[in-house]
């Protein structure tokens, strides 16, 4: 899609079948909500404020099961230990190359980068006239002006 998004790490390394259809959803996602009235706008950017992003997602799965090895190793068999030692090295090699084995999984489950996620809501936001109050006479728009309309 954006050049932006090429920068993420994470999408640099998801399948091009995956990117495909996250980006086919979010576009079938702008076109149909183009069409809706302006409460509905609100509710979908409402959503997106929410969406939990695949930096989320990873996080709260390591955490899961790395606490899930470290009780059972200690209660259960120490062999467990070895479950919280893996996923806590997926989770370092996901901080350092922005992939780990799970990546894959939740972005064919269609779990989006932040950046995707914002690219739907900033363009369900200059559908619903967010951004119009930023035209000058030519002139480019102040800081404060773009940061009053984003952070609308």
């Amino acid at each position: 899609m954006q050049d932006h998004l090429e920068m993420d790490r994470v999408r640099r390394h998801t399948s091009a079948r995956a990117a495909v259809e996250v980006d086919e959803t979010t576009r079938r996602n702008i076109r149909l909500y183009a069409t809706q009235p302006r409460s509905v706008l609100d509710e979908r950017i409402a959503e997106l404020e929410r969406e939990r992003d695949i930096e989320q997602v990873l996080e709260t799965n390591a955490s899961i099961l790395a606490l899930t090895g470290a009780v059972l190793g200690t209660a259960v068999d120490r062999r467990f230990f070895f479950l919280t030692g893996a996923v806590l090295g997926f989770l370092t090699q996901h901080a350092t190359s922005g992939w780990c084995p799970p990546v894959p999984i939740f972005r064919a489950l269609g779990v989006r980068t932040q950046a995707e996620i914002d690219q739907e809501k900033f363009a369900l936001k200059a559908l619903r006239g967010d951004f119009r109050n930023l035209k000058t006479d030519g002139e480019r728009p102040s800081a404060a002006r773009v940061m009053q309309a984003v952070m609308a």
